[in-house]
């Protein structure tokens, strides 16, 4: 039997939100992939999705860019105003540049609509994997909690909110356990190897080429300026390094 078998009814569901205005897509997306655990909940507009999206309650959004109403990119960028649930962009498109516009909007991956149904599958799985270990490490680190204070930057752990000189500073999750890495080694550079471990454990293949993405995002959330930065610095050939005090 195939790897990606059916899983049995005794066996938890985890439930998915799919936004996509091919209903025959949407249809093949949700026979596949229910024997294999998963509930899917189809909608087939920017509106709609978003709207279903805020109601909660999803492990994961597989969420198309190219919508009737609002673009996959606008109900992504608001929902990441309100939520940090996992966001896999399906797309037609293959522009680089469009993937990093969904990266730095908050997508945790990208996936082009060429895409075979196993390698949707591993992806879906690599998303929802890693949110459930990061609220399960915050849950079971004794030690992760209180507040981290570098630079000007404070660091709710218990709450996963960020302070920049006190006004709130708004990350999607990966951002927030980017962040809290490069925090917990300030002074010291981090490899992007390291950080992929930090952000995903033992299951960053998908992320391997998107650290810089969410850095960037990271910094330009900060306000910081790469060529002269105040916060997270590039080590060239090594990695990157969040300086103990802000310089400028």
């Amino acid at each position: 039997m195939d790897a990606d078998t059916s899983t049995t009814d005794a066996q938890a569901r985890t439930k998915i939100l799919l936004v996509d205005d091919d209903r025959k897509l949407c249809r093949l997306i949700t026979e596949y992939l229910g024997p294999r655990g998963f509930d899917t909940t189809s909608v087939h507009t920017g509106t709609e999705g978003l709207a279903e999206a805020l109601k909660g309650g999803y492990a994961a959004i597989i969420l198309d860019y190219m919508l009737p109403g609002l673009d996959g990119f606008e109900v992504l960028r608001q929902l990441r105003q309100h939520s940090t649930v996992p966001v896999l962009m399906l797309t037609a498109l293959g522009d680089e540049a469009d993937r990093i516009v969904g990266l730095e909007l908050g997508a945790d991956d990208y996936l082009p609509k060429t895409f075979s149904t196993r390698e949707l599958l591993a992806r879906l799985r690599a998303v929802t994997r890693r949110a459930a270990l990061t609220v399960a490490q915050a849950a079971l680190d004794a030690g992760d909690r209180g507040e981290l204070a570098v630079a000007d930057l404070t660091i709710d752990l218990d709450a996963r909110s960020v302070t920049l000189e006190g006004r709130p500073v708004t990350l999607t999750a990966l951002e927030f356990d980017l962040l809290t890495c490069l925090a917990r080694a300030a002074g010291r550079v981090l490899s992007r190897d390291q950080l992929l471990d930090a952000i995903s454990g033992r299951s960053y293949e998908v992320f391997d080429r998107s650290v810089d993405v969410h850095v960037s995002a990271i910094r330009r959330k900060l306000g910081d300026d790469p060529k002269n930065p105040r916060y997270i610095r590039t080590i060239r050939s090594a990695g990157y390094m969040l300086m103990r005090k802000a310089e400028g």
